[in-house]
């Protein structure tokens, strides 16, 4: 998988990819290529951000700095790129990144990521240059990077080669192999802390009734999300 991350911080991504499920996944051929919308602006002093039509506070992404960086780096009319590859603007308003999202993106040879920082983007950019637009929640932060790394980790995670056991990623909070639900409780050593106990069934070795009573722990967690989720 290629993924390119269009931002004004590119720096941030040097931790993200030295993470080791990260790094796994580079070492074996995927690539993350962060792009600096500043190294390309059309504009004078590397401005990148303009004040908003109409009043009001903050900065806003201009769309001609955007146009410019996504054709210089990929040599094509943006408008066209999006018919070519997932063009993904990160924003709160946006699709939320759920397990079938992320599903979906993994399956992707590759991904463009378009990092809003201030006010945000304009709203040209939305509608022309990315051909959707991904939330990881209801809230508002400072700028795109925080989630764009949200969703590459999420994403690179499901490759194969990024964990040591191919099952982690198989079997986890929401996959099909749990029926979409989260994950069951994990215990490890010791057994007995402070008077609380590891189950018996965990230490048992009967591996078909610890396979029941996860399926049945994970159904549980799965039904009081609902409820809370009904209020």
């Amino acid at each position: 998988m290629k993924i390119d991350v269009f931002t004004l911080f590119p720096e941030w991504f040097e931790w993200f990819a030295s993470q080791r499920h990260v790094a796994n996944v580079l070492a074996v051929g995927s690539r993350l290529e962060c792009v600096n919308p500043r190294e390309h602006t059309p504009l004078s002093g590397g401005q990148v951000d303009d004040t908003p039509f109409g009043g009001g506070a903050g900065m806003v992404l201009r769309v001609d700095v955007l146009d410019v960086a996504l054709r210089a780096h990929y040599g094509v009319d943006p408008v066209q790129l999006r018919r070519e590859r997932r063009v993904i603007a990160l924003a709160p308003g946006g699709r939320l990144l759920d397990e079938e999202l992320v599903q979906e993106l993994a399956a992707e040879p590759a991904l463009t990521l378009l990092c809003g920082r201030y006010e945000g983007f304009d709203e040209r950019i939305l509608e022309h240059l990315a051909g959707e637009v991904v939330s990881i929640g209801r809230y508002v932060l400072s700028g795109g990077e925080l989630a764009a790394m949200v969703l590459c980790d999420a994403v690179l995670r499901k490759l194969p080669g990024a964990l040591g056991h191919e099952r982690s990623a198989a079997e986890e909070s929401f996959s099909a192999a749990l029926e979409g639900n989260p994950e069951y409780p994990h215990y490890t050593r010791p057994a007995e802390y402070r008077g609380w106990r590891v189950p018996d069934v965990l230490l048992s070795g009967h591996h078909e009734q610890i396979e029941k009573w996860r399926r049945e722990r994970s159904r549980e967690r799965g039904a009081r999300a609902a409820e809370r989720e009904r209020g």
